[in-house]
């Protein structure tokens, strides 16, 4: 989990910045054309306040990979990865854009999303298995 989470902040950290410093140079980069008006930079840019969000939540949580709270950021991050994967899918397939970095975004999101899906899985699997073992240790004991 720590690689991932590792992997999530340098991505969002990079995208978030571009989206604040460079708003239409990056949309231009993933779906060709250029925004357009105040307000397109401005949805832009708070945008990218998010993913910086993200990428420092990611990167603060980096050594914390049994709490709940990590686990919920995994579980958040596969949501915005999908997500992100679906509407730029979306962007290329139904509304016909495309930009030189459109598809190796939809494959960079996919391929997080299985790999926090993966860490999840781990992640209560291994839950199942701690409490399993305290239930056993908890009759064991209450057994003599």
């Amino acid at each position: 989990m720590t690689i991932l989470q590792i992997a999530s902040a340098m991505i969002e950290l990079g995208a978030g910045l571009a989206l604040l410093c460079l708003p239409s140079a990056a949309a231009t980069l993933l779906v060709g054309a250029p925004l357009e008006g105040p307000a397109a930079w401005i949805v832009a840019r708070v945008c990218g306040a998010g993913l910086l969000t993200l990428g420092v939540a990611c990167w603060l949580a980096r050594g914390d990979t049994q709490s709940r709270a990590a686990t919920g950021l995994i579980a958040a991050m596969l949501i915005y990865d999908v997500a992100v994967a679906a509407i730029l899918a979306f962007a290329a397939i139904g509304m016909g854009l495309h930009g030189v970095a459109l598809w190796p975004a939809v494959v960079l999101h996919g391929a997080m999303s299985v790999w926090c899906v993966a860490c999840l899985r781990r992640s209560f699997v291994k839950l199942a298995m701690d409490n399993a073992v305290r239930n056993q240790s908890t009759l064991k004991r209450g057994a003599q």
